[in-house]
């Protein structure tokens, strides 16, 4: 069994999502010894903005290749993705620009496009500084609902988030809020996507 352990967090020490992922797979190879994981660290390894159309042996397609290939060798993906300006981190945009490719991970037919990545697990950390999953707020949140619909549109059904929100609204409700997400993953219970 493979993990592709994803984190695009530009805080360190100071991110939540990376302290959340880090549990996250810390319980996973608890759960199943012998996993073998691969890290990729978005924010200490940036990636470009992707150009689809390189000179044949460029250094950047054979990155692109390998990226690909972590990800559909993968049976389980934890992905710490903060939210940055009411989406996602462009480090990690960068990251989905080298897995969406069509032929590989997704195809189009005449009856629409069909996901072809499918049977994966995926578990997203997600971090907020406000509160997104409810109230007004939910309209702009493009963060979970981008992650959700580009799964999807692959064909991964199999989508978890463990949510730490509120985390700029002081320091007991990040506090809590971190407390809470610890406990959803040291427990038994998936989180509905």
């Amino acid at each position: 069994m493979k993990l592709l352990h994803i984190d695009s967090s530009v805080l360190g020490e100071n991110s939540a999502s990376r302290s959340l992922t880090a549990a996250i797979v810390a319980r996973l190879r608890a759960e199943h010894p012998g996993i073998e994981v691969v890290r990729r660290d978005l924010a200490a390894q940036t990636l470009p903005h992707y150009t689809p159309v390189l000179a044949e042996g460029h250094p950047c397609m054979a990155r692109n290749a390998e990226i690909l290939d972590e990800f559909m060798a993968s049976d389980i993906v934890v992905i710490g993705a903060p939210m940055y300006n009411f989406t996602i981190p462009s480090q990690l945009k960068a990251w989905f620009d080298r897995i969406l490719i069509a032929g590989k991970t997704f195809r189009y037919t005449e009856n629409g496009p069909v996901g072809l990545a499918g049977g994966k697990r995926v578990i997203v950390a997600s971090a907020r500084g406000g509160i997104y999953s409810e109230g007004s707020m939910t309209a702009i949140d493009f963060q979970e609902t981008y992650l959700k619909h580009v799964f999807g549109f692959i064909g991964i059904r199999d989508v978890e988030f463990v949510r730490a929100e509120g985390l700029n609204l002081g320091a007991a409700q990040r506090e809590a809020a971190m407390a809470r997400a610890h406990e959803q993953i040291a427990g038994e219970s998936r989180v509905a996507a």
